[in-house]
């Protein structure tokens, strides 16, 4: 099976390149604050050998934007259309309601009525896929991917275990994903996971029968795979252990959280076909 290259970070990638993102929208003040460097984000990625494009959606929430939260969903998505070649897919991501990385703030399948909104918007969008990313609590997940599964679009789910795997362990996630497999989605991923940690996760999704993917984060920064060190040599480490989620089966693979451009394209030019 050909494996496709996901983009890397948006956020981290952001501030790297001098836009500050201080409040709880996060990522999302760059759409009105600063939309010609992610465009220009976008823009690279594609450069760099990414086919599938993630828009900046990840906070664009009612209960993080207000009444703007849908005017700057929809700027978004047309951002990443417009810097991406024709041929290139734009993903909508949908994230926690609250701190993905606090899975214990979730107000779990409470959550529904708001990811039904936001799905729904980022279909309306024109997004090619729903990316569900970024969840540690079961009943969140479940209930974010059902209505992704519900506007028609392939809609994907990437759990996660916490930056350092600290939330849950192999075990527990691989039980989720079992869960999820029956909601109808079409691939399961991990994702902000170490890269030098992700192995055992994508190992735990593996045989659950659906196509898998993973995209992790470049770890601790005295690893030396990302962050402001990074270089083509960390690139070609963090593709090192890409090699290993793509024999476990991955066929989607990309970055998070201190990746950019430079790991895109070390992933493009050892998986692209």
């Amino acid at each position: 099976m050909a494996t496709e290259i996901l983009d890397g970070a948006i956020g981290t990638e952001l501030v790297l390149r001098g836009v500050a993102l201080d409040g709880a929208d996060w990522s999302a003040r760059a759409i009105t604050g600063a939309p010609e460097v992610l465009a220009q984000i976008h823009a690279d990625y594609a450069r760099a050998g990414a086919t599938l494009h993630t828009a900046n959606t990840f906070r664009t929430q009612p209960r993080v934007c207000g009444d703007g939260w849908e005017a700057a969903l929809r700027s978004a998505v047309h951002i990443a259309r417009r810097a991406i070649p024709a041929g290139c897919q734009v993903l909508g991501s949908m994230a926690p309601v609250e701190d993905c990385y606090r899975p214990d703030l979730s107000p779990g399948a409470a959550a529904r009525s708001e990811h039904r909104k936001i799905a729904e918007a980022l279909a309306q969008a024109g997004c090619d896929i729903l990316l569900c990313e970024t969840f540690a609590n079961r009943d969140e997940a479940l209930a974010a991917a059902e209505e992704a599964v519900r506007t028609g679009l392939p809609a994907w789910l990437s759990l996660t275990a916490g930056p350092f795997a600290e939330l849950l362990t192999p075990a527990r996630l691989g039980e989720i994903a079992r869960d999820a497999a029956r909601v109808g989605i079409a691939r399961l991923l991990v994702n902000c996971i170490a890269a030098t940690k992700m192995q055992p996760y994508v190992d735990a999704i593996a045989s659950v029968g659906l196509p898998i993917g993973a995209y992790a984060n470049a770890g601790a920064e005295q690893e030396g795979l990302g962050w402001a060190a990074t270089s083509p040599e960390a690139a070609e480490a963090y593709a090192d252990l890409a090699e290993g989620w793509v024999a476990a089966g991955a066929s989607v693979v990309g970055g998070c959280c201190g990746t950019g451009p430079e790991h895109i394209k070390a992933l493009s030019k050892r998986f692209s076909v």
